[in-house]
C-alpha cells in the first residue's frame, strides 16, 4: 500500500502540508548552504589556507564562501527556466540531490596537508556547485507555498519556506556546536567534517517529504492553457525589468544582515571581542529560533496590513538595530553578544524575511514568476551577501572599528528602503486588500498578478 497522502480532489496538496514539505526541504537545503558559513569561519582558514596567515586566510576562506553565490544566478536561471516550462516540484527535487551531493563531498574532502593547492580549489568547485543548486531552490519552494495558498493566506503560506533559513542556520549551528566539543586536534582532523556528512540522512528525509506533495495548481493552469512560453528568461526581462531589479534591491539589506550575523560574527566574537567559540555558535542558534517563530506571524500580518508595508518595517528594523547591536558585542560579554544577534538575526530581520516569498513571487505573471523571482533574489546575493563576511573582515582590518561595518549595514538598509518603495502596490491595508484580490488596482502592472494563483 502506498505511504504517500493522496492530495485533493482538485487534484491538489493541502497548503499546509506544502508550506511543511516547503519549509522541510528548505531547511535541509540552507542548512547545507550555512554550515559552510560557519567552517569558513572556524575551520577552512586553518585546515585549506595554513600559509595564508590568520588575516588572510580568514578573508580567502570568506572569499570562497562568497564565489558560493556566483552560481546562483546561473542556477535561478536554469532552475527558473525548466520550472517555468516543466514544473516546481520536478526542479526542487533535483536541486535537493544536487546540494546534498555537494556537501556529503566536501565533508571527504582532504585537506591541503593532505593533497596541496588541489584542497581549496576542490572546495571551491564544490561550493560553486552548492550555489548552483540553492539558486534554484528558493523560487521553487516559494512558489510551492505561495502558489499552493488559498487568497488571503499567502503571506502565512509564503513564510514556511523562509522559515527554513533561520532553521537551517540552527541546525547547522547545532551541528557545530555538538563537533567542537570534542579535544581541538581531534576537530581539526576530522571532528569538523561530521556536519557535512550528515546531510546526507537530511537529504533523504528532505527528498522523500517533496515526493510526496503535487504540483503547483498555478502551473498547471498555466500548462493547461498553453500559457508557456519557450524562454521564460527573456519573457521576465521584457515584461518586467524594472520589478526584477527593485526585487534584488529590495532583498540586498535582508541578504547582507543575515550572512553577516552567521558567518562574520562567529568569526568577530571569537577573534575580537574575546568571546568564547560556544556562547557565539549559541547566540546564532537561539537568533534562528527566533526568526523561526517570528516570521509566520510576520507573514499572517502581512495578509492584514500588506506585504510591502511588513517588509519595509524589517528593513528600517535592521538599520535601527545594527549599531546597538555592535556595542553590545564590544562589551566583550557573552550574554551580550547573544543579546545582540537575536535582535538583529531573530527579531530585526523577521518582519521582511517572513514575508519575502509572498511578495517577490506575486510581482511576476505567473509563466515567468519561478525565473523572474529566482533571478532577482540571486542578483541581490552575489551584489550583497556574496561577500559581506569578507567586506566586513576587509572594513575592520583597514580601520580597527566596528564603526566602518556599521556604516557600510546602514547604506544597504537605504537601498533596501527605497527599493521596497518602489515595489508595485500601495501600503496598509489598501494593499492588503489589492493583494487578496478584494480591490482592483488601477495600472498596477507586474503585481496584479495575485489573482491569478
Amino acid at each position: 500500500m502506498s505511504t504517500k497522502t493522496p492530495p485533493d480532489a482538485e487534484g491538489r496538496t493541502s497548503p499546509m502540508k506544502v508550506a511543511l514539505a516547503s519549509f522541510i526541504g528548505t531547511t535541509v537545503e540552507y542548512y547545507d548552504f550555512f554550515i559552510y558559513g560557519t567552517a569558513a569561519a572556524i575551520v577552512f582558514p586553518k585546515l585549506f589556507f595554513p600559509e595564508a596567515g590568520p588575516l588572510m586566510g580568514t578573508l580567502l576562506s570568506f572569499a570562497t564562501f562568497g564565489v558560493g553565490f556566483l552560481a546562483r544566478p546561473l542556477g535561478g536561471i536554469i532552475f527558473g527556466h525548466f520550472g517555468d516550462r516543466v514544473g516546481r516540484k520536478k526542479m526542487l527535487i533535483i536541486s535537493l540531490v544536487g546540494m546534498g551531493a555537494a556537501t556529503f563531498l566536501m565533508g571527504l574532502l582532504p585537506g591541503y596537508a593532505q593533497i596541496g593547492i588541489a584542497a581549496p580549489i576542490l572546495l571551491t568547485v564544490l561550493r560553486l556547485f552548492q550555489g548552483f543548486c540553492v539558486g534554484g531552490e528558493w523560487g521553487g519552494a516559494v512558489l510551492m507555498a505561495v502558489e499552493h495558498a488559498p487568497k488571503g493566506k499567502k503571506g502565512f503560506y509564503g513564510a514556511f519556506p523562509q522559515m527554513g533559513g533561520p532553521a537551517g542556520v540552527s541546525l547547522a549551528t547545532v551541528a557545530f556546536l555538538g563537533a567542537s566539543q570534542l579535544p581541538g586536534d581531534q576537530f581539526l582532523a576530522w571532528g569538523w567534517r561530521l556536519p557535512f556528512l550528515v546531510s546526507a540522512v537530511l537529504v533523504i528525509v528532505g527528498l522523500v517529504i517533496r515526493l510526496t506533495i503535487a504540483e503547483s495548481p498555478a502551473f498547471a493552469a498555466a500548462r493547461e492553457k498553453k500559457e508557456l512560453v519557450k524562454l521564460p528568461i527573456k519573457e521576465a526581462f521584457r515584461r518586467h525589468p524594472k520589478e526584477i531589479f527593485l526585487v534584488a534591491g529590495t532583498y540586498l539589506s535582508q541578504g547582507v544582515f543575515v550572512y553577516i550575523t552567521m558567518a562574520y560574527l562567529v568569526n568577530y566574537g571569537t577573534a575580537v571581542a574575546k568571546i568564547d567559540r560556544t556562547s557565539v555558535l549559541l547566540g546564532v542558534f537561539l537568533a534562528g529560533l527566533v526568526a523561526v517563530v517570528l516570521m509566520p506571524v510576520f507573514g499572517s500580518l502581512s495578509d492584514k496590513y500588506g506585504r510591502k508595508t511588513m517588509y519595509l518595517i524589517g528593513a528600517v528594523a535592521m538599520g535601527v538595530a545594527i549599531g546597538p547591536a555592535f556595542m553590545l558585542i564590544n562589551t566583550g560579554v557573552a550574554a551580550n553578544f547573544i543579546l545582540a544577534v537575536v535582535l538583529v538575526f531573530g527579531i530585526a530581520t523577521s518582519p521582511a524575511a517572513g514575508v519575502t516569498g509572498s511578495l517577490f513571487s506575486m510581482v511576476f505573471s505567473r509563466e515567468v514568476r519561478y525565473t523572474g523571482a529566482s533571478v532577482g533574489y540571486t542578483i541581490s546575493q552575489i551584489c550583497g551577501s556574496a561577500f559581506a563576511p569578507m567586506i566586513a573582515t576587509a572594513l575592520f582590518a583597514a580601520t580597527q572599528s566596528s564603526d566602518s561595518i556599521v556604516i557600510y549595514l546602514l547604506v544597504v538598509s537605504a537601498i533596501s528602503i527605497i527599493s521596497v518603495a518602489l515595489l508595485p502596490g500601495g501600503w496598509g491595508r489598501k494593499e492588503a486588500a489589492y493583494q487578496n484580490g478584494e480591490l482592483q488596482e488601477p495600472g498596477r502592472s507586474g503585481a496584479q498578478m495575485a489573482a491569478e494563483v
